[in-house]
């Protein structure tokens, strides 16, 4: 699990809501405000984007509280391994492993290079599950912007809606300070959605993103090099470059 992730969220708005109650949070708490702010901003996204799709975003939140930089090194070692194996006992020999593959999509490329299937073949079918695992991402990442976007905006309107409010009661200038401080925390609380919450979230989402494609792009061009019988070196160094430096150390780099 990404504690970053989590402190970042908890961290963030403690503070915002120490310094609130610490300068006297009362007046900070209007139930209007909120549903103006976030009901605005969610009804916007419903709009923007598919209901399934924006439901389906919630299973997505999960990558974003993971952590997979040891996935890189036990990909590199099992990729190590079964090079080693084709390279002494032949591709074939790699068959009775693939039922024991947990990634599906390690196990469907080396399927397809047992089966005899072209490099070139095998390369556009799992490029091309990649792509579509990238579409499918980028809907997830695109529904935390949009509701980074919106907030604000519906902040800045239902501060409009507060200083219409405000000035029809010019006549009492005692209500004037209050309807000028309620009609501001609409726009407070899209700031604190947007900075601290929906946007956040979708940086880390792809940051996370970037980092299975660089998984699975490992699988892919180990697949292809030991399709094509290289030696198990080579595979290592290719291998090697989809690895952050500050792990490539552990996979034996420069030893």
């Amino acid at each position: 699990m990404d504690i970053g992730t989590l402190i970042g969220i908890i961290l963030g708005w403690a503070l915002i809501i120490a310094s609130i109650v610490m300068g006297g949070g009362a007046g900070f708490i209007n139930v209007p405000a909120v549903l103006i702010t976030i009901g605005g901003a969610i009804s916007a996204t419903l709009i923007h984007y598919p209901l399934p799709k924006v439901l389906g975003t919630i299973a997505v939140v999960r990558k974003a509280f993971s952590s997979k930089e040891q996935d890189y090194i036990d990909l590199f070692k099992k990729m190590s391994d079964l090079a080693v194996r084709a390279r002494r006992d032949g591709l074939l020999a790699l068959e009775d492993d693939i039922d024991h593959m947990e990634d599906p999509f390690m196990r469907k490329g080396f399927q397809m290079a047992v089966d005899g299937n072209t490099i070139e073949v095998i390369r556009s079918v799992l490029e091309g599950d990649v792509d579509s695992m990238v579409q499918r991402h980028q809907v997830g990442q695109g529904v935390f912007k949009s509701l980074g976007s919106y907030a604000p905006a519906f902040g800045m309107i239902g501060t409009l809606i507060g200083l219409v409010q405000m000035l029809r009661n010019m006549t009492d200038p005692s209500a004037i300070g209050s309807g000028m401080a309620v009609a501001l925390i609409t726009t407070l609380y899209g700031a604190m959605v947007a900075n601290l919450l929906a946007l956040p979230l979708a940086g880390k989402l792809e940051q996370r993103s970037n980092e299975e494609i660089a998984l699975k792009s490992m699988v892919v061009e180990g697949v292809i090099s030991i399709q094509e019988g290289n030696s198990p070196r080579i595979v290592e160094e290719k291998l090697r470059s989809f690895i952050p430096p500050k792990l490539r150390e552990k996979t034996g780099e420069g030893a």
